[in-house]
C-alpha cells in the first residue's frame, strides 16, 4: 500500500505533464532525421541521425531506472525536461551561429538527436513512474489511468511527425522553439514532491531490476506475453512497406494512409477498453484483445486486397491498444514499489528486444515468405498470450490491487477533474 507521506498526485497535472513530454519526445524523434535529410540531401545521414537517437535511448535504460528509484521520479522527470530544454537552445544556438548547411551544422544536430534520444527514454521511466504510482492509488479503477495514458502516448505518436513536419516548413529554428517550450511546461507541471528528501541511497540497476523480475512471477509471465506480442507487431510493421509497395502494388503514400487508419483504430480501442474493463472485467477484455489480435494478425498474412490488408492491420493495432492497457495496469501492481524504475527499466528492454529482431528477420526471409511469417509470428503469439493469461490467472492475488484502499479511491475518483 502506498505510503500515507506521499502526496496524492492530481491526474490532470499527470496527464498534462505526459503530453507535453510525449510530444516533445515524439516531435523530436521524427523531425531530426528530417531536418537532416532536408540540410544535406543524405540519406546515409538520414539513417545515421536514426541510429543516432536510438542508441543513446537503448543505453538509457542502464541508468534510469536506478535515477528514479534513488531520487524520486517527480524529481527526474522534472530535471530530464530542464536539460532537455537547455539541450534544445544550445542546438538552436548553433545553428543560429553556424553556416545552414556544412560538416559543422550537420555534428550539432546528429549530437542534438542522441542527447535528445537518451534524455527522452529517463523522462519517460520517471513520468511511467509516476503514472504508476497514480493508478495505484485508484485500485480497481487503475485501467482509467492506464488507458488515459496509453492514449496521450499514441496521441504524441500520430501528432508528432505532422506537427514536426509542418514546423520544418517554418525553419528548424521554429522547430526547435516548439520543443523547448513543449519540454519547459513538462518540467513546470510537475506534480508529485521534487526536494532533496526523495533521494534514497539504497542500491538500484538493471541488477535490481532483474532480480525483482525473477522474484516476481506473474510479472515473468506478464512480460513473455509482451515479448511475443511485440515480435508479432515488430514483424508485421517491418513488412508492411514491402507488403503494400511490391505486393497490393500501392504507393509509399498507402503505407502512410495504412498507418493513420491503424493509429485511429488503437485509440479508439483504448477509449472502448477503458469502459470495458469498467463493466466487464480486466481479465476478459485482456482475453478478448489478445485473441482478436492473434486473429487479426493471421488475416494480414491471407488479405487478398488492399483493403483487406488494411483493415486487418487496423484491427491488430486496435487489439494491440486495448491489451496495452490491460497489461500495463497490471504491471503497475506487480512492479514493488521500492524497485518500480529499475524493474521497469528492465521489462522495457526485454520488451524492445523483439524489434531489431523482426528487423533482422525481414531483411532474411524472401518478400515471397513474408505471409509464412506472418502466420508464424501470430501463431507464435497466440499461444504465448494464452500461457502468459493462464500464468497470471495462477497468481490472480498478486494482480489485484489492495481491498483497503477502494474506498478512498472512489472518494478520489469522484473529485472534480479528476474523471477521466
Amino acid at each position: 500500500m502506498i505510503s500515507p507521506a506521499v502526496p496524492i498526485v492530481g491526474l490532470p497535472l499527470t496527464y498534462l505533464m505526459r503530453a507535453a513530454d510525449a510530444l516533445a519526445s515524439a516531435t523530436a524523434t521524427y523531425a531530426i532525421p528530417l531536418l537532416i535529410l532536408v540540410t544535406t540531401g543524405s540519406t546515409a545521414l538520414t539513417g545515421l541521425a536514426f541510429l543516432l537517437e536510438w542508441a543513446p535511448r537503448l543505453a538509457a535504460f542502464a541508468f534510469a531506472g536506478s535515477l528514479v528509484d534513488r531520487w524520486g521520479a517527480g524529481r527526474v522527470f522534472r530535471m530530464s525536461n530542464l536539460i532537455r530544454t537547455a539541450v534544445v537552445v544550445l542546438a538552436g544556438v548553433m545553428l543560429l551561429v553556424l553556416p545552414s548547411a556544412g560538416t559543422m551544422t550537420t555534428s550539432a544536430v546528429l549530437a542534438f538527436g542522441a542527447a535528445s534520444g537518451l534524455v527522452a527514454e529517463v523522462s519517460f521511466v520517471a513520468v511511467e513512474t509516476l503514472g504508476a504510482e497514480a493508478s495505484r492509488r485508484l485500485g480497481h479503477a487503475a485501467h482509467r489511468v492506464q488507458a488515459a495514458q496509453t492514449g496521450i502516448d499514441q496521441g504524441a505518436m500520430l501528432v508528432g511527425p505532422l506537427l514536426g513536419g509542418l514546423l520544418l516548413l517554418a525553419g528548424p529554428i521554429v522547430l526547435l522553439a516548439v520543443v523547448a517550450l513543449l519540454a519547459l511546461t513538462a518540467a513546470a507541471t510537475t506534480s508529485g514532491d521534487v526536494s532533496a528528501t526523495d533521494h534514497r541511497p539504497a542500491p538500484s540497476s538493471l541488477l535490481t531490476g532483474w532480480a525483482t523480475l525473477r522474484r516476481t512471477p506473474a510479472l515473468a509471465w506478464l512480460v513473455g506475453g509482451l515479448i511475443a506480442s511485440n515480435l508479432a507487431t515488430g514483424v508485421l510493421q517491418a513488412a508492411a512497406p514491402i507488403t503494400v509497395i511490391h505486393h497490393f502494388h500501392y504507393s509509399t503514400a498507402a503505407v502512410g494512409s495504412l498507418w493513420s487508419a491503424a493509429a485511429v483504430a488503437s485509440l479508439i480501442a483504448v477509449w472502448t477498453s477503458r469502459r470495458a474493463i469498467d463493466r466487464f472485467g480486466i481479465w476478459s477484455v485482456g482475453a478478448v484483445a489478445a485473441a482478436v489480435s492473434t486473429a487479426a494478425c493471421l488475416a494480414t498474412a491471407l488479405a487478398p486486397s488492399f483493403t483487406a490488408y488494411t483493415v486487418a492491420v487496423a484491427v491488430v493495432m486496435a487489439g494491440e491498444g486495448a491489451m496495452t492497457v490491460v497489461l500495463r495496469t497490471l504491471r503497475s501492481r506487480l512492479i514493488p514499489v521500492q524497485a518500480f524504475g529499475s524493474t521497469l527499466a528492465v521489462t522495457i528492454v526485454l520488451v524492445l528486444l523483439p524489434l531489431p529482431l523482426a528487423g533482422a528477420l525481414i531483411a532474411i526471409v524472401p518478400p515471397d515468405g513474408i505471409p509464412h511469417l506472418l502466420l508464424a509470428c501470430a501463431a507464435l503469439q497466440g499461444l504465448a498470450l494464452s500461457a502468459c493469461f493462464a500464468g497470471l490467472r495462477r497468481h490472480r492475488t498478486a494482480c489485484e490491487p489492495p481491498h483497503s484502499q477502494v474506498p478512498v479511491l472512489h472518494r478520489e475518483l469522484t473529485q472534480p477533474g479528476d474523471a477521466l
